[in-house]
């Protein structure tokens, strides 16, 4: 085997993250390629506003102007490449202003663009082909109405683009792990059906595309890391010809890098852990090991994968009507309830308005009150609250409408109950609600290109033998009941680690226990009926997965129809999941106290 390693370090996990990713990584010095995540679902809908208003827009502008820009002198001097997907949906102006920056500098640095995966030239055929959207199985939305079309690309084309002596990799929009998967494939000569291997690949860009959160962001320990997370430490990756890698973070910077902040984003927004599709590979992360090597540092190995797909995952993102919402301050006695009041009182007038003026009804309504239940639902604790937040928030087809609840709501402030407080400012206004449409096409159907200054190249990615192999089963172990120490309960946070995200309208919570030893006694109380239970409030239909990781010691569930619509289509206080997680580590969990001790 090649003791040859290369070094990637994840400098943004969405659009508009702090750069200080690129002063750590110069300074860390060494690397050979810094990585860039920039799409998601909503943020092609906002570039596509943006390229419909300029043909010159409709990309990650601030990834030229204040990543590229100001580090041009040093990213020559280094030898480092960039791969980014901040193309968004317009990838060609893009290059061309990489291209006109680097020629201001005087510099000699080679753009490669990655084009094709744009759909919106094919929507009517696309609608008249019958599909559906992949999860909901809804018809095809108005194509009137639809802003962004894009399939997720995968990492032999940026693999093409590095090999044409690209400087820096630009893309649409790709799978978030295939610009450093594509990385991989051009250094260690990866071939289509080195299965294990490109599954591996992906595996490490799903835990570095997400920047600090591998890191000690977002961490369920964060009393570890809460004085130093001002000066977090974006995530390096250590990769080797057979895909283990060392993940660690730069010198003298914040955060932690250990067995729990990897085991939490290795199932941040996750489904089926055996079958994570990417366009490359069907990954299976059920096997993968974790080893804390030194010091903020963690060897990951024993990724697997299963096969390989026809299709690319397509997403759209389409106009549905219009939401907007608000947020009140209640004190004093009863606040709970003069919320409530203030904010039915208020659908009552709009209602009434709505209807004089020939209109339906709202498409939604959501009141919120933060302080008591909003999170907990039936296993709230809190009886009552001097203080609480009110959010009161609706989505209609008519903006009108919208408005009209802002103002009635902002309006009788002076015949609320008392109590009633905000904070000055500006009036929210209605704003577009963006939904998600997911499908399938045929891997066949894209038509891919390298661009660069001199000319455009067909790029046909090599194929592989369609087919999935059946997962390696391994059920949870059964508790040990024999007779031991007493049973005492803890939080479940006492025995687990757990981080959770979202897909469209569904969230996953990963449980990782701390020791192989807990994982038992926290799945016979982490049942699904258990888990479904829990997120009741939260979910509109009944639907729940529960999966098992053995290599990690940890549980991944997938609650489906749990976002209210997701992004911003959901009128939700956490449309994300962010918060899902921290619900569940609340959990009592019945454990022998031996375990505890031991």
């Amino acid at each position: 085997m090649s003791d040859k390693t290369i070094k990637i370090g994840g400098a943004t996990g969405f659009w508009g993250e702090t750069d200080m990713a690129m002063s750590q990584f110069f300074a860390e010095g060494d690397l050979d390629y810094i990585v860039f995540d920039y799409l998601a679902e909503i943020t092609m809908s906002i570039l596509a506003r943006a390229r419909a208003s300029d043909p010159n827009l409709g990309y990650a502008t601030d990834f030229v102007s204040a990543i590229v820009k100001p580090n041009l002198q040093r990213i020559a001097d280094s030898g480092v490449k960039l791969i980014s997907n901040a193309g968004g949906v317009n990838p060609e102006a893009c290059g061309e202003a990489l291209r006109e920056s680097i020629a201001a500098a005087g510099l000699n640095l080679k753009v490669v663009v990655v084009t094709g995966d744009d759909l919106m030239p094919h929507l009517d055929q696309l609608k008249s082909s019958g599909v559906t959207e992949m999860f909901s199985d809804e018809a095809f939305p108005p194509v009137d109405k639809i802003a962004s079309a894009n399939a997720y690309i995968g990492g032999f084309p940026v693999a093409a683009a590095l090999a044409s002596g690209a400087d820096i990799v630009v893309t649409g929009r790709c799978v978030d792990s295939a610009v450093t998967l594509g990385a991989c494939i051009y250094e260690f000569g990866w071939s289509v059906d080195e299965l294990d291997n490109l599954a591996a690949g992906s595996a490490i860009g799903h835990l570095i595309e997400c920047g600090p959160q591998v890191t000690g962001g977002n961490f369920t320990d964060w009393e570890k890391v809460a004085d130093s997370l001002y000066k977090v430490g974006y995530p390096i990756a250590e990769i080797s010809k057979d895909g283990s890698c060392d993940l660690y973070k730069p010198t003298g910077t914040g955060g932690i890098v250990n067995k729990g902040t990897v085991a939490e984003q290795l199932l941040y927004e996750i489904g089926d852990p055996a079958a994570y599709v990417v366009p490359d590979v069907v990954c299976d992360f059920t096997q993968i090991l974790l080893e804390e090597v030194g010091e903020n540092r963690v060897h990951v190995s024993g990724a697997r994968g299963r096969g390989v797909t026809s299709s690319y995952k397509a997403s759209m993102t389409w106009a549905d009507g219009w939401r907007a919402g608000t947020t009140f301050w209640c004190i004093g006695r009863r606040a709970a309830d003069k919320a409530r009041i203030f904010a039915e009182e208020a659908l009552v007038r709009t209602r009434a308005k709505i209807k004089a003026m020939g209109a339906a009804d709202f498409d939604d309504v959501a009141i919120d009150v933060i302080g008591e239940e909003s999170f907990w639902g039936a296993h709230a604790t809190a009886t009552s609250s001097r203080e609480v937040a009110l959010k009161v928030a609706c989505r209609h087809q008519d903006a009108r409408a919208v408005a009209l609840l802002l103002r009635e709501l902002s309006g009788v402030a002076l015949g609320a109950p008392a109590g009633m407080a905000f904070f000055a400012g500006a009036r929210a206004k209605p704003s577009p609600v963006i939904r998600l449409f997911s499908t399938l096409v045929d891997k066949s159907s894209l038509e891919l290109k390298l661009i660069d200054e001199a000319a455009e190249t067909a790029f046909i990615p090599p194929t592989a033998p369609v087919g999935i192999s059946a997962p390696c089963e391994t059920g949870i172990p059964d508790i040990d009941d024999s007779p031991g120490s007493a049973l005492v309960e803890v939080p479940l946070e006492t025995l687990a680690w757990g981080r959770s995200g979202d897909k469209g309208d569904k969230a996953n919570v990963g449980i990782i226990a701390r020791k192989p030893d807990y994982l038992p006694w926290i799945a016979a109380t982490l049942t699904e009926a258990y888990v479904a239970d829990r997120f009741a409030h939260f979910m509109t239909a009944p639907g729940i997965d529960r999966y098992y990781l053995p290599g990690t010691s940890a549980l991944n569930f997938l609650l489906h129809n749990a976002l209210g619509g997701g992004g911003i289509a959901s009128l939700r206080n956490d449309p994300q999941a962010k918060a899902y997680a921290q619900v569940l580590l609340d959990t009592p969990i019945m454990i022998p106290q031996h375990l505890l001790e031991a």
